[in-house]
């Protein structure tokens, strides 16, 4: 019989329908996926071989989870995913506040509402995108928003006594039943609150007021945590954490090939953006190597995290940069220039926790200084190594370039304001880089030479082959001494 038609308990039991305990469902379902070779966790990467093995076994286990983790490490996401594990639809008593099941109801409403109507009791079903709640737990929240409360206004309109249950007014978790729940940033529940929660994780009673009401509630929990909740902020009481079956270890991506998938995928590109941007790929690495940088720095706090958030806004911001550059200029097709990169350091300076060392140099000197570390660390892996010391008459494949620098009779400055083919006319005319980069890397994509070429000409400004001077209408290239020689 089709869901919609069983519209009763008669009908329901009629169908045989058997009840299971939300952590039967995520166990059963999660054992099709695997035996069927489907993805569980889509969207989710780096993690194949890390926290997803270990969230599988602990929904294997039956357990309580809780997600232990920087910011921006995909804790709520993967929560949130662990929906697609639920049954598609089950039964819901009608009218009843806590999702009772017809066939195992554990409120009073339900329970008299069968015992009245019988296999009349009038059912709905549920579907799994409404069995997810979630909570941020802020200093601010009582027993009674999560647990519940004796409600006045309920046992004065119904005239019924305090000691009456059904004066109760039930709180998130009640209401939550048959779901999954998440609390995040559990360390930030004040220790009261948090054991509140003994009961419901251990034995499954609540306790309201005086009222002492056995109810089964059938729940998965999930819990996300912050390291550095544990001293900065509050922590999870022990006996809690006794009760959380399986605490899991998120991470930052390991590798930028990681890195530029979640980016991609999580940036929100405007349809106009992708159709007259070109991104080289080696902008992407860039930027993804820009985020790693800032995890290694000296001058952010490690143990507060650099969010993979910073990646995405840093991103969207770059493709914005090139973009207003653009309408500015007129053109209608653009390509990421480095010079673009200036447009991300105010998504890098809002989500950096800066150390003393770092206040002390200025959020902004500290996000020019990732940028410039990038570059220098990406470096070798594309071109050959600058050496720190050299023997002065060793030939190098920079010589060339940095000789027309020496050589040239003018400054080389690159305007924001010029058009793509300006751009690529100023670039053209240093002609031992085109001939570097055709021995070096042969087989590049032609669109990308010119964000290649302003790539190295910053790299060798890093390795103190040439000088760079950055002012309000572009950036200016030249030799390093020329101006002591010249000013002789």
């Amino acid at each position: 019989m089709k869901i919609e038609k069983m519209t009763t308990l008669g009908a329901l039991k009629e169908s045989g329908y058997q009840s299971k305990s939300i952590k039967d469902e995520l166990r059963e379902n999660l054992i099709g996926k695997i035996k069927r070779k489907e993805t569980v966790f889509k969207g989710v990467h780096g993690y194949e071989n890390t926290v997803i093995p270990e969230l599988e076994r602990a929904i294997l286990s039956k357990h309580n989870i809780n997600l232990l983790g920087l910011r921006g490490q995909a804790k709520t996401r993967l929560a949130r995913l662990m929906v697609d594990l639920l049954d598609e639809y089950i039964p819901v008593v009608e009218g009843s506040e806590i999702n009772d099941d017809p066939l195992q109801p554990i409120s009073r409403f339900a329970v008299e509402t069968i015992k009245e109507k019988g296999d009349e009791t009038p059912i709905y079903w549920l579907h799994r995108s409404e069995r997810f709640a979630e909570k941020l737990a802020t200093p601010d929240v009582t027993v009674a928003d999560i647990i519940g409360d004796v409600d006045p206004i309920k046992a004065a309109n119904l005239k019924l006594s305090y000691a009456d249950d059904r004066v109760i007014h039930y709180g998130m978790i009640p209401r939550a039943n048959r779901c999954i729940f998440v609390i995040n940033e559990l360390p930030d529940l004040q220790a009261r609150i948090q054991v509140a929660l003994f009961n419901i994780l251990q034995e499954g009673d609540i306790q309201i007021r005086g009222f002492k009401l056995r109810l089964p509630l059938d729940m998965q929990f999930i819990f996300t945590a912050n390291p550095e909740d544990y001293t900065n902020r509050g922590s999870i009481v022990t006996p809690l954490k006794d009760r959380i079956g399986s605490q899991i270890l998120t991470h930052y991506p390991e590798d930028i090939e990681t890195a530029k998938k979640i980016t991609q995928q999580e940036a929100a590109q405007l349809g106009s953006q992708k159709t007259f941007l070109q991104v080289p790929e080696l902008a992407k690495d860039l930027l993804e190597q820009i985020v790693f940088e800032a995890r290694e720095s000296e001058f952010i706090d490690a143990k507060s995290g650099v969010s993979a958030r910073l990646s995405i806004s840093a991103y969207e911001n770059l493709l914005s940069t090139a973009e207003r550059r653009a309408l500015l200029s007129g053109e209608e097709k653009t390509m990421i220039r480095l010079s673009d990169f200036d447009g991300i350091i105010p998504a890098i300076t809002g989500k950096v926790e800066l150390v003393y060392e770092g206040e002390q140099e200025g959020a902004q000197v500290v996000a020019e200084l990732l940028i410039k570390k990038a570059i220098k660390s990406l470096f070798p892996t594309y071109f050959p190594e600058i050496k720190k010391l050299e023997k002065q008459e060793e030939e190098t494949p920079y010589d060339g370039i940095i000789s027309w620098f020496f050589n040239a009779d003018e400054d080389f400055e690159l305007l924001d304001e010029y058009t793509e083919a300006q751009y690529q006319n100023e670039l053209n005319k240093i002609k031992p880089l085109n001939d570097f980069l055709a021995t070096e890397q042969p087989n590049m994509n032609i669109e990308d030479a010119y964000f290649v070429k302003e790539f190295v000409l910053w790299a060798l400004v890093e390795y103190k082959k040439l000088s760079k001077h950055r002012y309000a209408e572009g950036t200016q290239f030249k030799d390093p001494y020329g101006s002591f020689i010249s000013g002789l």
